[in-house]
């Protein structure tokens, strides 16, 4: 019902200034004067081929805004942001003085009102919050940036740390408060198959080799009412007829999908599974693959093709829905 997750191998970049907001406009999908203060957004960034080069999600502080790149990618990022700055812009990458954790779960709100005072009943999804001091119920001598976010599809939050050192106490303070709660620590391979299970996207797979946001069904975070890099290659890329989209496939014989198996109908290839595993919650196989447009209606059955054959059928996402399992 509830874990923490220790994720400090995501980056941390600040962006401040007067011309941050039309900055970020520029450089993700995302309007960011919509973005209000005390709020966050889940985006990609583009290069001007209109491939996602990552999926972020980035909170508006009170004078900053703070973006969360995945793992291994924050020097790229933080330079590619640099690449592209105009104005009144500071970008500062503290990526290696911060640490990440992350409780997740139903019981996640009891959890955190066991260690941290605050009115987490009116934090919204995507809320986010610069706790003090005397927020802490444990001893606490740091900075901490608190949002209601995560990666597994249940209620959860996470706490951005400074010192990272910081972050050793308040995660022993949650193993021992939550203890009544049935708190766990979780690695990343179960926080894999929990986002999995939910359909969220994973960077080394769903973008691997120059997907667009069309493609990886994203479209719907694109707002086309403003200029961003990439946004006349997207248009472009809307007049093809045919094209490969990510698609849910649930397995209906034995078997486990795996990242670059192919998938077939009859002896045609028609996709490639971009992530694939063993879903604990449904007891079988599940994928997330690039299929042609023309190959993927709902109920249509194909074939995963890698070590055996693996029947399948097309689904409509998630494969789990929260609260379910």
């Amino acid at each position: 019902k509830v874990g923490i997750f220790d994720v400090s191998h995501m980056g941390n970049i600040f962006v401040r200034g007067k011309d941050a907001e039309k900055f970020i406009s520029k450089i993700t999908v995302e309007n960011a004067k919509k973005i209000k203060e005390g709020m966050g957004q889940y985006t990609v960034l583009l290069d001007e081929n209109g491939n996602i080069i990552d999926d972020e999600v980035f909170l508006h502080l009170e004078d900053e805004h703070l973006f969360i790149p995945n793992s291994g990618m924050h020097e790229k990022i933080a330079e590619w942001m640099r690449k592209n700055a105009e104005g009144d812009i500071e970008i500062e990458d503290v990526t290696d003085e911060y640490s990440i954790l992350a409780v997740q779960g139903p019981l996640s709100k009891e959890v955190m009102e066991e260690v941290i005072n605050f009115d987490f009943d009116n934090l919204p999804l995507f809320g986010c919050v610069e706790l003090k001091k005397e927020n802490f119920k444990v001893n606490f001598d740091g900075r901490c940036v608190l949002s209601r976010t995560g990666y597994t599809g249940e209620r959860g939050y996470e706490l951005y740390i400074h010192p990272a050192e910081e972050a050793i106490g308040i995660f022993k303070a949650f193993l021992e408060k939550g203890e009544k709660y049935g708190i766990m620590p979780i690695g990343l391979g179960a926080r894999d198959t929990l986002r999995l299970e939910k359909g969220f996207l994973l960077a080394c797979n769903e973008f691997k080799g120059g997907r667009n946001p069309i493609e990886a069904n994203l479209e719907w975070l694109i707002d086309w009412e403003h200029d961003f890099i990439g946004k006349e290659a997207l248009i472009e890329f809307k007049k093809k007829e045919e094209y490969e989209k990510l698609t849910f496939l649930e397995c209906i014989s034995q078997g486990i999908p795996r990242h670059d198996d192919e998938v077939y109908e009859n002896e045609n290839r028609v996709g490639i599974v971009s992530s694939g595993n063993f879903s604990p919650c449904l007891g079988k196989g599940i994928a997330l693959a690039y299929v042609n447009i023309k190959h993927r209606k709902i109920g249509k059955e194909l074939i995963i093709r890698g070590r055996r054959d693996i029947k399948a059928k097309v689904i409509k996402g998630p494969f789990v829905k929260k609260g379910e399992c």
